[in-house]
């Protein structure tokens, strides 16, 4: 028997059953067996330990309703199946693949018996001294036949099955492909916004955006003084520490956009406490819009 799930892959299959909707444990193992047309179907003992260690984790959580745990999914397993979209489209294929190798080995048995059969029909013909069928011989064509229409209805559910993991696994990509392109263009909008918005920000900006580019163009200008000047050199100095307590996850445009607001947030809040004078907006233009050619030089040459 071919293994159906890659190591983990159950686990993640688990989490998609359940964004489907809240269920027992005994409706995951039917819903599967569904899924592979009866082909497979799970144990208890493959299951509910499982679910269970999902629980532990946070990703799932249960109610009791007449004496059976109902599972759901909780947000930080969607979070978890929407970071591993594209590993879920790759687990339909491979159940499809599954399907299609057990399909094979039905086929191959069902074969195998059909032949062991025949040649017993054959063996108890040659030593009947009359052809004559009697009940014996009409009980085993009948299950030659009941064999073969097993395995005709099976390769056909394996067929239909098979094509209908391919389509959703197509689906899947191109709603990731998609997803992409949302980024790109996302990114491209803040990058362009956060060009724009310099003039509204002013305050401390200009020593922020050396931190955050590690350090700037190291220029000051004259009006800014000495209080510019400390500023900046405090800045930079930390530039390595900034916004390390944001987790990164496995988006990067998603990570960008925190990062962006972290950075809109930090200005405001200098421009609010300290205040802006003229010499410090200029400076901070000039920051800014190095800080902005670098950030979408740099992405165009990523994306």
């Amino acid at each position: 028997m071919p293994p159906v799930f890659a190591h983990g892959r159950l686990r993640l299959y688990l989490l998609k059953l359940l964004d489907e909707a809240p269920r027992h444990g005994y409706e995951v193992i039917r819903l599967l067996e569904e899924r592979f047309q009866g082909l497979y179907a799970p144990s208890a003992g493959t299951v509910y330990p499982r679910l269970a260690k999902l629980e532990a984790e946070g990703l799932v959580t249960y109610a009791t309703e007449g004496g059976r745990k109902v599972y759901s999914i909780t947000e930080a397993g969607r979070a978890e199946l929407a970071d591993r979209r594209g590993e879920l489209a790759d687990l339909e294929l491979e159940i499809r693949d599954s399907v299609s190798e057990l399909a094979a080995e039905i086929r191959a048995d069902v074969r195998g018996a059909a032949g062991d059969l025949r040649r017993e029909m054959r063996a108890a013909a040659s030593a009947t001294a009359t052809p004559v069928e009697d009940a014996s011989w009409a009980a085993a064509k009948e299950e030659l036949r009941k064999a073969k229409h097993e395995w005709k209805e099976q390769a056909r559910r394996a067929k239909d099955e098979s094509r209908r993991a391919r389509e959703e696994a197509q689906q899947a990509r191109r709603q990731a492909k998609e997803a992409q392109e949302r980024a790109r263009e996302e990114v491209q909008r803040i990058a362009a916004q956060f060009q724009e918005q310099f003039a509204k920000s002013g305050g401390m900006l200009g020593s922020l955006a050396g931190a955050w580019l590690g350090g700037g163009s190291g220029s000051t200008h004259s009006g800014t003084g000495a209080t510019s000047a400390k500023s900046a050199a405090s800045a930079a100095a930390s530039g390595s520490d900034w916004a390390e307590d944001l987790t990164a996850t496995a988006d990067p445009a998603r990570d960008l956009d925190r990062l962006l607001d972290r950075f809109r947030d930090d200005v405001r809040d200098a421009a609010r406490d300290h205040g802006v004078s003229p010499a410090q907006l200029a400076e901070a233009r000039a920051h800014l819009a190095a800080a902005a050619a670098r950030v979408t030089g740099t992405l165009r040459d990523t994306l």
